[in-house]
């Protein structure tokens, strides 16, 4: 089970993007995800009049370990850590360390 997953507002630790806060949109692999407006860099794009696309620099949102991310508790408005607990009926959810609070998805 991931402790992160799409949709998830999450908290930068480390790096030049430190404190920004932002959602998750994808997982690239089992490492790794892309937060919006996290680890932007500038791309240069050839223009390519089949596809219709004009070139030119754009932003485009990089790859950032999940380690370097922690999900923002809302409560404390506070970064935390997540922990599983397992319910009566055998389900298996995902609530913050420091309240034992159950996460919304």
């Amino acid at each position: 089970m991931n402790k992160l997953r799409k949709g998830d507002q999450v908290i930068v630790l480390t790096g030049r993007d430190k404190g920004k806060r932002g959602t998750i949109s994808a997982r690239v692999d089992a490492d790794h995800l892309l937060v919006e407006g996290v680890n932007v860099a500038k791309k240069h794009v050839r223009p390519n009049p089949m596809k219709g696309t004009t070139g030119g620099i754009v932003d485009k949102t990089m790859p950032i370990h999940q380690s370097n991310v922690a999900i923002f508790n809302a409560a404390s408005g506070k970064a935390d850590r997540v922990g599983i607990k397992l319910l009566d009926d055998g389900k298996k959810v995902r609530v913050y360390k420091s309240s034992g609070e159950e996460i919304k998805a």
